[in-house]
């Protein structure tokens, strides 16, 4: 490079030095061909960027018009492209990799093991080439398993199921979760991911002290934990089988307990066992499935004008009082178990809308208005649940959408409750004022949004690579009320099975994700904000360690927006919705239609 070329790019305030350009394009080509090097991307790229957004007017804003590095970008997103295709091509390996600490395997429909992962082998010392039968589960409950794998191979209706078995060592039991998956080839398989729990020392003594039960109920109950028949603890006891069966009915009457089944799932609760949750794996890496608090809700499906699928889940009541719940472009489509089941005893029909490109919902051509597509189609959804007026419940940067569906059609909506909601950032300090994460995205759609797909397709990668959980921890490991929230076994279960529709295995919707940041959402809408004015409620329930919008910025917007009702909660960030859902439920319902 010429040492006129090297003085025109310091005197231009808004592209890189020659120094700093070749070490981006050294961080950019690193994270392409390992996504788990994004963040160091991350950490170079604001050192280099930031002070170039000081430079600029916020009203003009893009930098590195940069044909070169453009270049450069779309280059590396190509290996980019084969990285995931690789990541599919290691097709078993794939499935089992968020599987570190708890052993998984693969059967095939002939009940024999297509692949093992290393925890697997260790604990249940299989050899090569293994089958059902090579596993150390008790004799007498194979064919349990041999039967559950048949099903999930020949019943399409049902995906998943969750099995206690007997150990062959005395005092242990498995606990299997069977889903089944399907490999890069199309083959189909059923992924079986196991725990094996030893029964803890005094366990008759915790079950007769947390129940009142009667030595003998106390050790029944232990017995029937411990995968017994009431013939076998008869036989054991030196006693006739009513009598076993009359003191298993003295003990479902104490427990309140309806059955044999609910009786040991409470029994297995005392003693503190999770199925496959974090707890199971504290490393950055756990399974990333719902492990069966949620109900099954099936999609919803609809054609669009322009022959796109388009899906919706309706959570809550089926029959309920309608709310339309904006996910945000997280995907965060499903809410906390307990919180589905009060939105149902409350009447709330919770209508989630899957946008364009996630989940099943068809992407929309790259010349079409991605803005406005989201609105109709959310209109759409909203007609087939034949809903004529309803609240708009969103998430942060959904806020947007919430205010854009209230303008163009007024009389739908009867007023919006945005959680950790975001308002038009106007000033460049919003920006700085974010965690790097949050900032490093925004601020590149803000000011790069030429380079933001390159970003993001990154991102999506290194979420599949380390999951979900080391990805969480990654983007909010700077407010403890977020990953405390996360944290939460039940709110875990609904964010990393809600998102699937977002990112899983064989789908991530990065471009969706993009054409969302860089559509409308980060220009000036103050207008349309304060177009709503004495239209319809406007609520704001903020946190104070939200990374995205900190509390500096959370007081701009209540000083500009005077007329909004804000609520602060202190212990909660970008996840408050899922920490303080009762509050929200709460002040929802006055809102509420007919």
């Amino acid at each position: 490079m010429t040492s006129s070329r090297r003085k025109a790019d310091h005197s231009d305030p808004s592209t890189l030095s020659d120094k700093d350009r070749a070490a981006a394009i050294d961080c950019l080509y690193e994270v392409a061909l390992d996504p788990t090097r994004y963040e160091a991307l991350l950490d170079h790229w604001e050192s280099a960027i930031g002070p170039l957004r000081a430079r600029v007017n916020l009203s003009a804003p893009h930098i590195l018009d940069d044909p070169q590095i453009a270049a450069h970008f779309r280059r590396a997103s190509e290996f980019l492209d084969r990285a995931a295709v690789d990541d599919k091509s290691t097709g078993l390996e794939m499935i089992l990799a968020p599987f570190d600490r708890v052993a998984a395997l693969l059967f095939d429909a002939s009940q024999r093991v297509r692949a093992a992962n290393a925890a697997a082998r260790e604990v249940m010392s299989l050899p090569e080439n293994a089958h059902l039968l090579d596993l150390p589960i008790h004799e007498g409950d194979i064919d349990t398993v041999r039967a559950t794998l048949s099903m999930l191979f020949d019943n399409r209706k049902k995906d998943t199921a969750i099995l206690r078995v007997r150990s062959r060592r005395a005092d242990h039991l498995i606990v299997l979760r069977l889903q089944r998956c399907v490999a890069a080839d199309g083959t189909m398989l059923v992924l079986v991911a196991s725990n094996e729990v030893t029964l803890p020392s005094g366990y008759s003594e915790i079950l007769r002290q947390a129940f009142d039960l009667t030595v003998a109920e106390a050790e029944i109950l232990h017995h029937l934990v411990d995968c017994r028949s009431v013939n076998e603890i008869a036989a054991e006891r030196g006693r006739s089988v009513d009598t076993i069966r009359a003191q298993i009915k003295s003990v479902l009457s104490k427990t309140e307990t309806h059955s044999q089944l609910e009786l040991v799932r409470l029994a297995l609760s005392v003693m503190d066992m999770t199925v496959m949750t974090v707890a199971a794996a504290p490393g950055p890496r756990v399974v990333s499935g719902g492990d069966g608090l949620l109900a099954e809700r099936d999609f919803k499906s609809l054609v669009t004008a322009d022959g796109r699928r388009l899906d919706y889940l309706v959570i809550g009541s089926e029959t309920g009082r309608p709310v339309l719940y904006l996910p945000l472009d997280f995907g965060f489509v499903r809410w906390p178990a307990t919180a589905e089941a009060t939105a149902a005893q409350r009447d709330l029909r919770v209508i989630v809308p899957v946008r364009a490109g996630y989940g099943m919902s068809d992407m929309v051509a790259k010349t079409a208005d991605y803005d406005a597509t989201l609105v109709a189609d959310t209109m759409l959804v909203l007609r087939a649940e034949g809903v004529r007026r309803c609240p708009i419940l969103c998430i942060s940067g959904d806020a947007y959408y919430a205010v854009a569906l209230a303008r163009a059609h007024p009389a739908a909506f009867s007023g919006i409750i945005a959680c950790a909601g975001m308002l038009p950032l106007t000033l460049r300090e919003q920006f700085e004022r974010m965690d790097k994460w949050h900032r490093f995205i925004l601020a590149s759609a803000k000011y790069t949004p030429h380079l933001l797909p390159f970003m993001v397709k990154a991102g999506f990668l290194l979420a599949r690579r380390i999951g979900k959980r080391g990805f969480v921890h990654a983007v909010f490991g700077n407010s403890v009320a977020d990953i405390t929230t996360f944290e939460d076994k039940e709110v875990y279960e609904a964010l990393v099975t809600g998102s699937e529709t977002a990112l899983s295995d064989r789908h991530f919707a990065h471009e969706a994700f993009s054409r969302q940041l860089v559509s409308g959402q980060l220009e000036d809408w103050s207008v349309a904000v304060n177009a709503l004015r004495d239209q319809l409620p406007v609520i704001f329930m903020n946190g104070a360690q939200d990374p995205q919008v900190p509390l500096a910025t959370f007081e701009d917007f209540r000083r500009d927006y005077g007329w909004i009702e804000f609520h602060l909660f202190e212990d909660a960030g970008q996840l408050l919705f899922f920490r303080h859902w009762r509050s929200v439920l709460d002040r929802l319902t006055p809102l509420l239609g007919d």
